[in-house]
């Protein structure tokens, strides 16, 4: 009885395991979770920094329900840095296509073509607009010149400068500075307001990111990753919306913030509007027709006549990679999303990089980090282990008592309690070592999916991409054939069906595994291999069968 028990309570463990990975795969996909939501923080009830009247453009900042204009091409200039090829539209000085040199589309092909994370074509739209709104002035869509002669930055020249500059319209021009710098996907923009007619004006500005809400790059069937905005603030904390949620109105997000940032989010990549800590600004979340855009709109103040104001910001179009991005702004590295098990993961991506550091190969290193781990976990693990096998050498008596007192199940009870007194076994032994130790591994899950380095990276012989399926399905493999070795390790529940079941389970959790980036059917496979010494050396130690 005191075996079913055991058994029952194993299966609990497993089911809330399972449940606790599925809230967190809700989450990553900026779902709310299902089974343990928490409460998204309200918006500022400050006071709104103004309202926005609808410029002409794609999508923008302005009264629900305006229709937008449709957004003439203009003139595409393309610009190139050692770690970009960019396109700008004449129209708004706005980017349309950036190409990250350094990223080939194919990461197990080093030889094609460069990632596209910004495009504008009939296939794919994701786009960086700025412009004024308030009245008749310059907008993303409004004609401007590059004044600026440079086209690429130079061997020896560390920065490149571009100026977009407008013609007056509404009495004010807008200019746009942007300075790219070689090694950097960092890019410093300053929106200068003009004001060229005869009364003080007081516009606002508006930053956002543009893009259709098809699915970005990475996951399949078995598992997935969020595409879509996401918003920073000290008050609302990180917060991603769905695209699904804006199509219902039900988008949830600070509103109103003194600092952060707005986002754009998918599988290893970002762009992003970083303005300067202590400035108000206004978040927004639009849709119009198929397009999706999230930004942030700010008071300029007022302008006199025959001046101009200045306000900077640095937009971000690149790699989700930690360093880069904790440079840059304050829980920038949060678009890296963990979930809840960020105060887990955050340690185990450092110690995975330093290990990267001393190994020179992700492979190895994640390899290496298991170790560390079932190392550090190896007495919580030999008592679950010792439980376990003595669980197995005393199965063939609890066996026997059950089809002797297969009639009267309290006499049984009342014998096998009586085995477990005089066998020194505890049915529960093995459940709390296992149970600490599964908020770890799936912090350690979501650091290998979410790392950008896994992309392209090799590890031996026939894996030469931790980041896609193995391609010769060998790892999965493996990976099946350690889980059933396991479940013959293990002691054979009493119960038929339940014995069954511990046998098919690896069988069907495998179909995931022929899915999934070889960087995690590796980590899975170590820990395995792991468990499995330890298992056979406690069994042998003991002189279990």
């Amino acid at each position: 009885m005191m075996n079913d028990i055991r058994r029952s309570i194993l299966w609990i463990i497993f089911a809330f395991s399972l449940i606790l990975l599925w809230d967190q795969w809700q989450i990553h996909n900026g779902r709310k979770a299902t089974f343990f939501p928490t409460g998204t923080p309200a918006a500022s009830a400050s006071a709104p920094v103004g309202s926005a009247s609808a410029p002409a453009g794609t999508v923008v900042a302005g009264t629900a329900g305006a229709a937008p204009a449709a957004a003439t091409a203009g003139q595409r200039i393309d610009i190139a840095t050692d770690v970009y090829k960019l396109t700008f539209d004449s129209n708004g000085g706005s980017l349309i296509d950036a190409q990250l040199l350094k990223y080939p589309e194919l990461s197990n092909d080093p030889s094609s073509t460069p990632i596209h994370l910004l495009q504008n074509n009939q296939s794919h739209q994701y786009m960086v607009q700025s412009g004024l709104s308030g009245g008749a002035l310059p907008s993303h869509v409004t004609p401007m010149t590059l004044v600026t002669p440079e086209r690429a930055l130079a061997e020896g020249q560390d920065t490149l400068v571009l100026r977009f500059e407008s013609a007056a319209q509404g009495g004010v021009k807008l200019a746009k500075t942007y300075t790219l710098k070689r090694g950097s996907y960092a890019i410093d923009v300053q929106h200068e307001v003009i004001n060229t007619g005869t009364a003080p004006v007081a516009p606002q500005l508006y930053q956002q990111l543009v893009r259709d809400g098809s699915k970005g790059p990475g996951g399949n069937f078995f598992y997935s990753t969020f595409t879509g905005p996401a918003f920073y603030s000290d008050e609302g904390k990180f917060q991603k919306v769905e695209f699904s949620s804006v199509d219902k109105g039900k988008a949830d997000y600070q509103k109103h913030a003194p600092d952060g940032y707005v986002a754009m989010v998918q599988h290893y990549f970002a762009s992003a509007w970083l303005p300067p800590e202590g400035t108000a600004r206004e978040n927004y979340v639009r849709k119009a027709e198929n397009l999706y855009a999230a930004g942030q709109l700010f008071n300029v103040g007022e302008v006199a006549p025959g001046t101009s104001k200045t306000l900077g910001s640095t937009l971000y179009v690149g790699p989700q990679e930690e360093k880069i991005m904790q440079a840059l702004s304050p829980n920038f590295d949060l678009v890296k999303d963990y979930g809840w098990l960020t105060i887990l993961a955050r340690p185990l991506y450092w110690l995975l990089t330093f290990l990267y550091g001393f190994l020179h190969n992700w492979g190895w290193a994640i390899v290496a980090l298991v170790v560390l781990l079932k190392a550090a976990f190896f007495w919580l693990n030999h008592k679950a282990y010792a439980s376990m096998a003595k669980m197995k050498a005393i199965n063939p008596k609890v066996q026997e008592l059950r089809t002797r007192y297969k009639e009267e199940p309290q006499k049984m009870q009342q014998e096998m309690m009586r085995i477990y007194r005089e066998e020194k076994v505890n049915p529960l032994g093995g459940c709390l070592p296992i149970m600490v130790q599964i908020p770890v591994f799936i912090a350690l899950y979501w650091v290998l999916l979410s790392s950008i380095e896994m992309r392209g990276a090799p590890w031996i012989l026939w894996v030469q991409d931790l980041s896609t399926p193995d391609p010769y399905f060998i790892l999965p493999i493996l990976m099946t054939a350690s889980s059933l070795l396991q479940v013959w390790l293990n002691p054979t529940p009493p119960d038929p069906m339940q014995a069954k079941m511990m046998w098919a389970m690896p069988l069907l959790f495998s179909v995931m595994f022929f899915f999934f980036p070889a960087g995690l059917v590796l980590y899975w496979l170590t820990n395995n291999i792991l468990s499995i010494a330890q298992q056979w050396f406690i069994n042998r130690k003991l002189g279990v069968n």
